[in-house]
């Protein structure tokens, strides 16, 4: 799994401090901490019910051995990693234990070696309540990992065995050839459209940034900058205008956020969006093997990190795509709300099929690059 990072800072103390917003999900009661010495946290916490209980890799390890780990995580000090957090990292992952590296603030250093060592993630600032639901969707994903083996991403059901998705091979070198083939042809309209942005506005050709994919799996995501350099600063200032949200107050608190008529938007910005052009260099993540062609729409982190509860995280065991079912039914429908974008997210995660593929890529056509920004 790749490593995510938490934006939450606190950048005051030297030492862990650990902050409660509100109350904790009843999942996450016994925490290991490898590697911090300080243990006022335990009674910090002994009225949310959550315990954190300090220990040393190696009785860590031989826990987990023995069979008598009675801990829901683990949390490691990056500076006291030795050789054998790969044998912890194995045994973690065979107990669906999620293992966090934790830092009081951000650490350039810690968030290298979390990706080198592969941990679950890379947490820094305050413990709040986020903390705790991301743990418990770690969980729940290692779980069902575990659960599928090695079988292709699709919806477990109680008492039932994993079912297999077939032509998954075939879904992989239709996403290849097919990404190839039209980046390949479209090359003379991608170097046109580059030189217009360049000449309109300052900044790069390019908007990269974090998405969460498959299995949460983080990566960079592509399209044409369609907005003036820096605007994603002027993000939180425009929430009131969130077309999701019902009113001012919750604005904040919803899952997704779009703007009907974005101000940050250039000229040039408005045509590629208006044509589904800035959606182009997306095929380059299809060709990496971040996305395919159909699939859930790899959200922002700031999205995903809200979808963590119940079977709502379930739609990040689809694989990530450029179009997909919402989109496909989103057309000749002037507004789509949240819930019902969540319920069709999660009918392709357990539906998904080669076939289902192609029914929804040929829905898209002509416009096979989705029209809706997001």
């Amino acid at each position: 799994m790749d490593v995510a990072v938490n934006l939450n800072v606190n950048e005051s103390p030297m030492s862990v401090v650990f902050e409660v917003q509100t109350h904790t999900p009843s999942f996450t009661q016994n925490i290991v901490r490898i590697g911090f010495t300080d243990s006022s946290v335990e009674n910090d916490y002994a009225q949310e019910k959550v315990h954190f209980i300090n220990a040393t890799l190696s009785k860590t390890i031989a826990d987990l051995k023995s069979d008598t780990a009675g801990f829901d995580a683990i949390l490691i000090n990056p500076a006291s990693v030795t050789s054998e957090v790969d044998q912890l990292k194995v045994l973690a992952s065979q107990k669906a234990i999620p293992y966090i590296f934790y830092t009081p603030k951000f650490d350039q250093a810690a968030k290298d070696l979390a990706l080198r060592s592969g941990v679950d993630e890379y947490h820094y600032g305050a413990i709040t309540t986020a903390f705790f639901k991301r743990v418990e969707f770690i969980k729940k994903l290692k779980l069902y990992k575990i659960q599928r083996g090695n079988k292709p991403y699709a919806m477990v059901r109680a008492h039932e065995e994993v079912p297999t998705i077939k032509l998954w091979t075939l879904k992989r070198a239709f996403d290849i050839v097919v990404s190839l083939t039209a980046l390949l042809c479209l090359s003379p309209l991608l170097l046109v459209i580059a030189v217009m942005i360049k000449l309109e506005s300052k900044g790069s050709i390019f908007y990269i940034s974090k998405r969460a994919g498959a299995g949460y799996k983080i990566f960079d995501f592509y399209k044409f900058r369609s907005m003036r350099s820096g605007a994603d600063k002027d993000l939180q200032k425009l929430q009131h205008l969130n077309q999701y949200a019902e009113n001012a107050d919750n604005a904040t608190d919803n899952v997704f956020f779009k703007l009907k008529n974005d101000p940050r938007v250039t000229r040039v910005g408005h045509f590629i969006r208006n044509t589904s052009l800035d959606e182009i260099p997306q095929l380059f993540n299809v060709l990496k093997g971040d996305m395919s062609l159909v699939g859930n729409r790899p959200l922002p982190l700031y999205e995903a990190e809200k979808l963590t509860k119940d079977q709502i995280a379930w739609r990040f065991l689809a694989p990530a795509g450029i179009t997909g079912l919402w989109q496909v039914t989103k057309r000749g429908k002037q507004e789509m709300s949240p819930e019902e974008r969540i319920a069709l997210d999660m009918e392709y995660a357990m539906k998904n099929s080669f076939w289902l593929d192609m029914k929804i890529l040929f829905s898209t056509i002509p416009a096979l690059l989705q029209k809706e920004q997001v």
